[in-house]
């Protein structure tokens, strides 16, 4: 599942409202936790995470609990009398936490601002036999949805991916985790190195065999600042991988799963809230090293980025710097490209009411863009919505780039 929309903003110093930005109603407000700590770093992954080894002193929970809650502290006056509708604790691997620290995370947000009463509160999880036998303990404390990184079944493939649990580990975990939550996402990979479509195929089937709601189905892809950017592994080509992507979607369709995202699948009523929530353009507090956030206000959105090491944010949290390296109010050319970076990729789109609403900005404003979408055939032609083309969602960067500011 997403970590979080993370959309590059330039430090800024003092803050200030963006003229012509105006919002007649604010959006539905979550909480993201980030966790930076993992037991290994994976060789494709570009989040902010550290291996505890390699992450300077060894990892203290109740110092990182401590700059947690003072962070969230330092938040609450820019969110006064709003409640929250979503929590996601991502990472690294949160399911390092002790059930005790987990409890704890959980007692002081509700300590410090009110939640729906139906709160979706989500985990990333790996399936190591250590953070399993947690699971009961984290549903007591509030966790009604978990994400498990399952990645693949096949040993071969988890080793190629430099995962730390094996095939036995991660049907285990699933067994587990059915016991204590109605609401289960594996994550699942295809295009790994040397893999095959019939492989590919037996990942999906293992994990349609469990009767989880989710489905988060990714690519694997090269991301810069990676080891297997600088030390590509024998990946499938182009064309296999466009095959087997076909044939996960006509599978996944027969068993009655939506596409509703370009990477997520869910049955019906089974959506995350949470990550529809970041999709379209509303609001979240983002507590953590690294983590990022959106407010907003009568009279704009501001975004913050925190310190990204786990130690730089632990001291600097309590500094006068409270542990923002940037802050930045989003402006009226960049409201448009923001909201289009995630709407653009749920397949049914959003209406146009919506767009306005969220941004501040009418329909009329971004003819041009939208006219040049439509004539490209990524956009479907329905003035009411916005809503990618099949051909759009293929080329979904192709069709996001229309709407940055310097094209406009």
């Amino acid at each position: 599942m997403p970590k979080q929309v993370i959309i590059p903003i330039q430090l800024a110093g003092k803050t200030s409202p963006v003229l012509g930005l105006q919002l007649q109603s604010l959006p539905p407000l979550s909480l993201y936790i980030h966790f930076p700590w993992c037991e290994k770093k994976c060789p494709y992954c570009d989040f902010n995470s550290h291996a505890i080894a390699q992450s300077g002193p060894a990892f203290d929970e109740d110092a990182y609990l401590n700059a947690l809650c003072q962070d969230l502290e330092q938040t609450l006056p820019l969110i006064w009398g709003r409640r929250i509708h979503s929590i996601f604790i991502g990472g690294g691997t949160p399911s390092l936490l002790s059930a005790a620290g987990l409890d704890r995370l959980l007692a002081d947000v509700r300590a410090r601002i009110g939640m729906d009463s139906d709160i979706e509160i989500t985990m990333e999880a790996n399936p190591g036999s250590v953070e399993a036998a947690k699971f009961a303990s984290y549903a007591k404390s509030g966790v009604n949805r978990l994400s498990i990184g399952i990645q693949s079944f096949n040993n071969q493939h988890l080793q190629a991916l430099g995962r730390v649990h094996d095939q036995a580990q991660a049907i285990a975990a699933i067994a587990i985790a059915k016991q204590h939550f109605a609401a289960i996402n594996l994550d699942i990979m295809f295009g790994l190195p040397e893999q095959t479509l019939t492989q590919a195929l037996e990942d999906l089937e293992q994990a349609l065999g469990f009767g989880t709601t989710h489905l988060s189905l990714y690519h694997l892809t090269l991301e810069p600042n990676t080891h297997f950017a600088k030390f590509p592994p024998p990946l499938p080509d182009d064309d296999v991988c466009a095959n087997v992507q076909e044939a996960l979607l006509l599978r996944l369709a027969h068993a009655e799963f939506e596409r509703y995202e370009i990477s997520a699948y869910a049955k019906s009523k089974a959506q995350c809230f949470h990550n529809l929530n970041y999709w379209t353009y509303g609001d979240y507090i983002g507590i953590g090293a690294g983590a990022h956030g959106k407010i907003s206000s009568p009279n704009g959105i501001l975004r913050t980025v925190k310190e990204r090491h786990p130690t730089q944010y632990m001291t600097a949290v309590a500094s006068p710097s409270k542990g923002l390296i940037e802050e930045k109010m989003v402006g009226r050319d960049e409201v448009v490209f923001e909201f289009m970076l995630g709407a653009l990729r749920l397949t049914n789109g959003v209406s146009m009411d919506l767009f306005e609403e969220r941004t501040g900005v009418m329909q009329m404003s971004i003819q041009h863009q939208l006219q040049k979408a439509m004539d490209l055939g990524l956009l479907e032609k329905n003035p009411l919505r916005l809503q990618a083309s099949p051909l759009g969602l293929q080329f979904l960067n192709n069709l996001i780039e229309i709407f940055l500011p310097e094209k406009a």
